[in-house]
C-alpha cells in the first residue's frame, strides 16, 4: 500500500508537469530534529486517541488552519495520518490541496479533539478518584 497517491503520467514522455521543478531534486533537507520527531510521533498518538473518540459520533477528521494560504484545509483521519507518516519518514511535509466542498460540520479543530478527549478522561478518572478516597 501507498502513502501516497501513484503518478498516473510516471515515465510518461508527454507527461504534461514533465518540465515543473521537482521539489524531490532540491538539496536533502535536514532530517527531524529529535523533538520534532518527537512532536510528531505525539500527534500521531493523539490522531489514535482522537479518532477513536469522535468518529463514532459522527466527525469525519480535524480542521487545520493553513499557514501559507491562510485558509481551513479538512483532513480525514486516514489522509492526516498519512501526511504524519510522510513527514516522519521524509522529514518535509506533503504539498497539499483543500478537500473538495467539505462540510464543516463534520471536522473539528485539533483544540477541539484534545479537549474533548481530556473531557473523557476526566470524567473516567473522576469514578476512580471519589471511590479511592472512601
Amino acid at each position: 500500500m501507498h502513502d501516497e497517491p501513484i503518478d498516473p503520467f510516471n515515465g510518461d514522455p508527454a507527461d504534461p508537469a514533465a518540465g515543473l521543478h521537482d521539489p524531490g531534486d532540491d538539496d536533502a533537507l535536514d532530517p527531524l530534529t529529535d523533538v520534532e520527531r518527537q512532536d510528531v510521533l505525539e500527534d500521531l498518538a493523539d490522531l489514535e486517541i482522537y479518532q477513536a473518540l469522535l468518529q463514532p459520533i459522527g466527525v469525519r477528521g480535524l480542521v487545520i488552519e493553513c499557514e501559507d494560504c491562510r485558509e481551513p484545509h479538512y483532513f480525514d483521519w486516514d489522509l492526516l495520518r498519512g501526511n504524519l507518516r510522510h513527514l516522519l519518514n521524509s522529514g518535509r511535509p506533503r504539498v497539499h490541496e483543500p478537500a473538495y466542498d467539505p462540510d464543516p460540520d463534520h471536522y473539528v479543530s485539533w483544540d477541539y479533539a484534545r479537549g474533548y478527549a481530556d473531557g473523557v478522561h476526566d470524567t473516567l478518572t473522576e469514578g476512580t478518584d471519589d471511590s479511592a478516597s472512601e
